[in-house]
């Protein structure tokens, strides 16, 4: 069965390309712009992972991460952050926040792959190298 990512993701350009990329790389994708609508995914389905935009116009993407990690049956999924704020000081927060990773836009393909290899060891991804 394969893995299921949620996007989260306000900018539709990069949450296609997201989602475009780990569909090719075996992965089942959901979606989401805000935190409302990534809410709506968690009640429907558990993700097996989340890429999470950061600055999620107005909601920050960090909301969500405290939201998963009060409930016992989010609190254990691995979170990637995927931000455009490249500074130091700002993964080193997120990183305390609870991410498990922080990779900077745009996205380093085979940077992300490594990570969800990481996090999800037992994962089906392709052979299809970017």
């Amino acid at each position: 069965m394969k893995r299921g990512i949620l996007v989260v993701e306000d900018n539709q350009l990069n949450r296609e390309l997201l989602r475009d990329w780990l569909e090719v790389e075996g992965y089942e994708v959901w979606s989401a712009a805000d935190l409302r609508t990534s809410y709506e995914v968690f009640a429907k389905r558990i993700p097996d992972a989340v890429l999470l935009d950061i600055n999620l116009g107005k909601d920050h993407g960090l909301d969500l991460l405290a939201w998963m990690r009060q409930k016992p049956e989010t609190r254990e999924i691995p979170v990637i952050a995927v931000t455009a704020h490249a500074l130091v000081a700002e993964q080193e927060r997120i990183l305390e926040a609870g991410c498990g990773a922080c990779l900077s836009k745009p996205v380093d393909f085979q940077l992300l792959r490594e990570e969800l290899d990481r996090w999800l060891p037992d994962s089906k991804t392709s052979q299809i190298n970017s």
